[in-house]
């Protein structure tokens, strides 16, 4: 018996069409706090990715990449940075990729922090430049315009997957957190910016494993942390500076910069501030308080927007 073939009239037609489209726009659906949930698989695993991409943009557009920091989850550091707000009004994407780990504690393995990701190897390289491929491939990104950021264990992601990425990431902007002394160089040189808590307890300024006795040789670090201003050392080197320039001092913040560089080089120490994002809101109960005299997400995209890949 042959089968039938249905028959639409063009208004029908147009109307199953429309329907397609938005079934494939699907993942765009906004859930709890304007993010959608996006997954790929990296290194054979699911991961997942929170994103917010303003209802103005309908091409590729910069992206921000926020990494949470240990213990937390995308849609905690679209909370504590506010990001989303300021990409509505700004023309970027917010993204927000979700670390590693058993239940709702997760961490990224940046080098030699933190936890469950370091001590199961787990790639985030690998895993953050397959989100940039996926943005790029869905029209979402501008491959030229992608910046990292993120903090404490977010930020020593930032480091990492900054120097490992060059090339591939516009700019980098750590907040309270640090390096290790013992990282190979970026093969080229990556615009950065580094904010420090003077008051940071979790990750001190003058370098070793913070406040708690438990990091010192075991998880979540397996070596200290290196003094804050090491991290400005290395990426002075990376970006070929020629020196330093005279130091800005307010009331609220040292700014040091590099001077005859390749690519900027500015360091923010907060003289207040401690283990929080600056101008946004707590990242848990316990957590310390953020400083409200200094917002660094506008800081942060007012240096990124300034900064593009030359290909």
């Amino acid at each position: 018996m042959q089968a039938r073939r249905l028959r639409l009239p063009l208004a029908a037609l147009a109307a199953v069409l429309a329907f397609a489209a938005v079934a494939e726009a699907g993942p765009f659906r906004r859930n709890r706090g304007g993010l959608s949930e996006q997954e790929l698989v990296s290194d054979g695993v699911t991961r997942t990715y929170q994103m917010h991409r303003p209802d103005s943009l309908k091409g590729p557009a910069p992206v921000v990449i926020m990494f949470h920091g240990g213990g937390g989850s995308g849609q905690n550091g679209a909370k504590m940075t506010g990001f989303n707000d300021l990409a509505d009004r700004e023309g970027f994407v917010a993204v927000y990729p979700d670390g590693s780990g058993k239940g709702r504690f997760l961490t990224w393995n940046a080098w030699h922090c933190c936890q469950y990701a370091m001590q199961e190897g787990i790639d985030d390289v690998a895993f953050t430049a397959r989100v940039i491929d996926d943005l790029a491939a869905r029209g979402i990104a501008d491959p030229d315009r992608v910046y990292l950021t993120g903090m404490s264990n977010g930020a020593m992601m930032t480091h990492k997957a900054g120097r490992d990425l060059a090339g591939k990431v516009a700019a980098i902007a750590p907040v309270v957190g640090a390096v290790f002394g013992d990282e190979a160089m970026a093969a080229s040189p990556v615009p950065a910016l580094i904010i420090t808590g003077a008051l940071d307890e979790n990750v001190p300024p003058e370098g070793g494993y913070g406040k708690n006795p438990a990091r010192q040789d075991s998880p979540p670090n397996d070596a200290p942390y290196a003094p804050a201003g090491a991290a400005m050392e290395y990426w002075m080197q990376a970006n070929h500076c020629a020196s330093e320039a005279r130091p800005k001092t307010t009331k609220i913040y040292t700014l040091r910069q590099g001077a005859g560089c390749d690519a900027p080089v500015q360091w923010y120490v907060l003289k207040e501030g401690g283990h929080a994002w600056p101008g946004g809101r707590k990242g848990s109960p316990m957590g310390d308080a953020p400083v409200k005299t200094f917002d660094a997400s506008e800081v942060i995209w007012a240096f990124f927007r300034d900064q593009s890949l030359d290909r």
